[in-house]
């Protein structure tokens, strides 16, 4: 995860157990595409199985909000990128766009992960070697333009 460039998960595609009696992909899958996307991203900071296995320590995800901009379908192919806006000894928060196969933007998330020991299970530092592999990840995407959408509040816009 050396290059500018945020990272880009494998491709996954739309299962049928996924689908709505809207004949579109439910909203709750959308996560959960992301969440596998994170999961191959962790990895290559050094967040994955093997870490939480000899340090007991993980990440948890204390806050995701999802933007829905286009429905998938059965069988659409997606993949989605990752990359990190900000981060400091304790958490880090992230940014994900999801892409079908053909390039269109189908939906975006950002969130907040802690740093958990799970012997308390309580927020903790991360170790000095693992900040340090995230710091050189966040200066790498930093070089990128932020992310029009990110850090965006909720509400309902009133007119007139």
């Amino acid at each position: 995860m050396s290059e500018p460039a945020p990272f880009l998960s494998s491709f996954q595609t739309v299962e049928a157990d996924w689908i709505d009696y809207n004949g579109h992909m439910n909203m709750g899958y959308y996560t959960v595409l992301f969440d596998r996307a994170a999961d191959e991203a962790y990895a290559e900071i050094g967040f994955g199985p093997d870490y939480r296995a000899t340090s007991g320590c993980t990440t948890y995800t204390a806050e995701f909000h999802v933007r829905y901009l286009r429905e998938l379908k059965l069988g659409d192919r997606v993949q989605a990128s990752f990359r990190i806006l900000d981060h400091d000894e304790k958490r880090f928060h992230s940014f994900q766009e999801l892409m079908r196969e053909d390039g269109a933007l189908v939906a975006t998330g950002e969130g907040i992960a802690l740093h958990v020991d799970q012997s308390g299970p309580k927020v903790v530092p991360m170790p000095d070697e693992l900040l340090s592999r995230l710091r050189k990840v966040a200066e790498a995407h930093a070089n990128l333009p932020r992310p029009e959408t990110a850090g965006r509040g909720m509400g309902l816009r009133r007119r007139g």
